[in-house]
């Protein structure tokens, strides 16, 4: 890892993501009024363990979905921003809450309503099937594709570079 992917990521206080392509496979099931979602259960558990560890978690998606709210209430994520408007305006208004700025925050996006996101934050990542303007933006890009734990690779990362990770993988293994 060079030294200054090492520094950006050590930087991260606030982890924000989109949801379709990042944190599912994009597919969408729907039929008598249900809606479902296939969420992969690593990230998740990655998730938590940045919360635990202090840094703070937000999605942000362009498409309303109460599956999405659903997992986003299980997995208690601090921000859940879900609406049909700009993502910059959404990271916004979650930096302006959380006291914090984008030099802090950590944006994992695939597409192209994205751009604006990765453009700004302090570390850009993009999974592996992201599209390549997306890749053109990114610090980083992920070995594997979204939905298969590409959010959970980079939360590792993020706490290898804090010194974090250690002690949580021997407190899991006491």
């Amino acid at each position: 890892m060079d030294r200054t992917l090492k520094k950006k990521l050590a930087q991260v206080r606030l982890f924000l993501c989109d949801v379709d392509g990042v944190l599912t496979d994009g597919t969408v099931w729907m039929g008598n009024g249900v809606e479902t979602k296939r969420f992969n259960i690593r990230d998740g558990l990655g998730l938590r363990l940045l919360q635990r560890e202090g840094i703070r978690v937000g999605w942000i998606s362009r498409r309303p979905s109460s599956a999405t709210a659903q997992r986003a209430a299980d997995l208690k994520v601090d921000f859940l921003h879900q609406g049909d408007d700009n993502k910059v305006s959404a990271v916004v208004a979650i930096l302006k809450q959380a006291g914090l700025s984008w030099s802090q925050t950590c944006y994992v996006g695939d597409d192209i309503v994205d751009l604006g996101a990765l453009k700004r934050a302090g570390l850009a990542v993009v999974v592996a099937d992201g599209i390549r303007e997306s890749k053109a933006l990114a610090d980083y890009v992920t070995s594997v594709d979204g939905r298969h734990g590409a959010v959970r690779e980079v939360v590792e990362l993020i706490l290898k570079a804090q010194n974090k990770w250690k002690r949580v993988v021997e407190e899991y293994a006491a």
